[in-house]
């Protein structure tokens, strides 16, 4: 696989639960490639958990055989009890698609029936039947993050994990919330939704669905994303493919500003017994494995910051019941309240007053190829592309009227100058 990862919310000990990710569904046990991980003690939206239920592992792969190897049937979009205390989500992102759909059109439906003035294409939209519907790109992601996140406010659970090796690029999946919000408010921005609805009754409803919708963006963006309740544990294959991923996905986390705790080295088929955490890996009889060395050199500066890595091989049974999953000795690391990247950006005045003023923003960014960084701009966002993957950092309200005048990269962090935008700038 190229890319695997889970995220795992918990009860929190104070008002709140708990999420983490980890590749506990197949790291120690087959060759994966890379994952990501959180555990959120308290996100904005979480209420305390008050059931006697403990974990909940959900999945997103429509052929994920967790079910199977856990001995229960798979009913997609219901909780299946596996033990005492774990349960089984099997998510269907198609079931979830026609779901939403149904209740969207419904509501085109209703708000065109009452109205004598038809909107071109509102109709067309409104009978597209939802089992006439393959894929809405993005949209399925989110669907999936917003049911996982009505699991971490329903109060039920003590935790969560979200297996999230069948959603292919796991940072991409991860980022769906944040770029579903820039771009419903890009095409129509909140100010416009609520004039349309004030001078359009029959748009009062689909601008309320559609503020609900951005509104559920926010909110999960802010539970994967919040470096004081996210631990998030990376998981890389140790061979020649994850050690290409390695800084990429470390470079992801940096821009993304997730809270980086451990990262697993997955080295199944290898010698390392599953939880050493030794830091001297063999290769057969061969003595020091060369690929993890390399590794370890790449996050030399996370350990010392507090970032633990761990070795895990192939488990000694196949992981087919809970106790030899917990045989693997993966421990998700609590939250530290340390951010990475992005979200422990600083911003200082460089220099001058008024539109003569210079502001600087500075965060650690990994860049494997500095020639692949990209700048843009895109409202109150900054767009920044780093190794093809790209995200919208939310400016700071003082830098939102300002332009972005020069960057720089010092082999650790960037430094991006701006410059007052007369034409937004207050004049005093």
């Amino acid at each position: 696989m190229a890319a695997a990862g889970a995220l795992n919310l918990a009860r929190a000990h104070r008002s709140g639960a708990v999420a983490s990710e980890s590749g506990i569904s197949e790291s120690g046990a087959s060759d994966s490639g890379a994952s990501g991980g959180w555990r959120l003690p308290g996100a904005p939206v979480i209420r305390p958990a008050t059931g006697d239920d403990d974990t909940l592992l959900i999945t997103v792969d429509r052929l994920s055989g967790t079910a199977r190897r856990l001995g229960v049937f798979r009913r997609a979009n219901e909780v299946v009890q596996v033990s005492g205390g774990l349960f089984l989500l099997a998510l269907d992102r198609l079931a979830l698609l026609e779901a939403t759909w149904a209740q969207f059109g419904a509501i085109l439906s209703g708000a065109t029936a009452r109205s004598a003035i038809k909107l071109p294409g509102v109709d067309v939209v409104a009978g597209v039947d939802p089992g006439e519907l393959i894929a809405l790109p993005g949209i399925e992601d989110f669907l999936l993050l917003r049911r996982v996140r009505d699991e971490a406010t329903s109060g039920r659970w003590r935790q969560i994990v979200l297996d999230c090796s069948g959603a292919g690029d796991a940072m991409a999946f991860l980022r769906t919330p944040t770029v579903l919000h820039q771009l419903i408010n890009r095409l129509w921005p909140r100010h416009l939704r609520i004039a349309a609805a004030a001078e359009r009754p029959m748009l009062a409803q689909v601008s309320a669905a559609v503020d609900a919708i951005d509104t559920d963006c926010v909110d999960v963006a802010e539970l994967i994303c919040d470096p004081s309740s996210a631990a998030v544990t990376l998981v890389v294959g140790a061979d020649d493919r994850g050690t290409d991923l390695l800084e990429s996905s470390l470079a992801a986390v940096d821009l993304m500003g997730l809270a980086l705790r451990s990262v697993m080295l997955n080295r199944a088929g290898q010698g390392t017994r599953a939880g050493d955490d030794s830091g001297v890996a063999s290769a057969g009889q061969g003595g020091p494995d060369p690929l993890v060395a390399g590794m370890r050199a790449v996050l030399a500066s996370d350990e010392s910051g507090g970032v633990r890595v761990h070795e895990l091989a192939t488990a000694p049974a196949p992981l087919d019941r809970p106790a030899r999953l917990r045989k693997l000795g993966v421990v998700l690391d609590a939250p530290s309240g340390r951010g990475h990247g992005t979200s422990t950006a600083q911003v200082s005045t460089l220099s001058g007053t008024g539109l003569d003023s210079r502001f600087e923003m500075v965060w650690r960014q990994r860049l494997p190829d500095p020639d692949t960084l990209g700048l843009g701009r895109a409202g109150d966002d900054l767009l920044v592309t780093v190794d093809g993957f790209r995200y919208p950092v939310r400016l700071p309200s003082v830098l939102r009227r300002c332009d972005a005048i020069d960057a720089h990269w010092d082999g650790e962090r960037l430094h991006i100058v701006f410059a007052p935008d007369p034409a937004v700038w207050p004049v005093r």
